[in-house]
């Protein structure tokens, strides 16, 4: 990334609904308006079932809105193909959920170029050069060999981040990323997210419980009832 996506917006939500068809509809998220800038951290906040990880699953592409649109660097989704959504994800969103999901049988290293070799950018020796050079950012370049069980819950969520980043994508999008970490490793964690954010001019999306880690962000956005209530920036 570069200073040039400081600004500018590169995932938006635009009166996005999302209702799941039963007996008795179920509303996920209702009339969402949301724009996320190149260089700020947004945490988003709000009481379980309030929708903020089925907000997160439509700003990344992993489900379609009902009414309303998701905009991708200024790009609308809403006409894309399932491939074209897929190859969108790859090229251009970075997903970091709760629980690591490294595959256990592959090292570290292996694991970063994984989602490298799908989207074919680079010849192999870049990949691993990028990989290398994106662990060694996080500490981890001693680790490259090692495979997921042989890490600590820290060092295993920072290579997902790295991995995450692997195909330099303009948007981080993470599901409750430090759930599982101890208060240290909690923050080691936000201290990357805020770089990614402040320095590499990044979008960054944080679902969170964790209120003293989202009051770090730029910006809280909070969710009751699939609805934003407030949004504001902060620091």
């Amino acid at each position: 990334m570069t200073a040039t996506t400081h600004g500018r917006p590169l995932v938006a939500a635009r009166g996005v609904t999302r209702i799941l068809p039963a007996a008795v509809p179920v509303t996920l998220v209702h009339d969402i308006d949301l724009e996320v800038t190149g260089g700020e951290a947004v945490a988003v906040t709000g009481p379980s079932g309030s929708g903020k990880s089925s907000l997160l699953y439509l700003l990344g592409l992993l489900d379609r809105p009902t009414r309303g649109r998701v905009e991708v660097d200024g790009r609308d989704t809403a006409s894309l193909s399932s491939d074209d959504l897929a190859r969108l994800r790859l090229e251009r969103l970075g997903f970091v959920f709760q629980f690591h999901f490294l595959l256990p049988e592959f090292s570290a290293l292996d694991n970063l170029l994984i989602p490298m070799r799908r989207l074919a950018r680079l010849d192999e020796d870049a990949m691993r050069a990028r990989a290398e050079d994106l662990l060694d950012s996080l500490g981890l370049l001693s680790l490259k060999d090692k495979r997921p069980d042989q890490l600590s819950g820290g060092e295993a969520q920072r290579v997902a981040i790295a991995r995450a980043l692997a195909n330099d994508p303009a948007v981080l999008l993470t599901d409750e990323p430090t759930g599982n970490l101890d208060s240290r490793n909690s923050a080691a964690v936000f201290d990357i997210f805020q770089r990614l954010a402040r320095d590499e001019g990044r979008a960054v999306v944080v679902v969170t419980h964790d209120l003293a880690l989202a009051a770090r962000a730029d910006r809280r956005v909070e969710l009751v009832d699939g609805t934003i209530v407030s949004d504001s920036r902060q620091g």
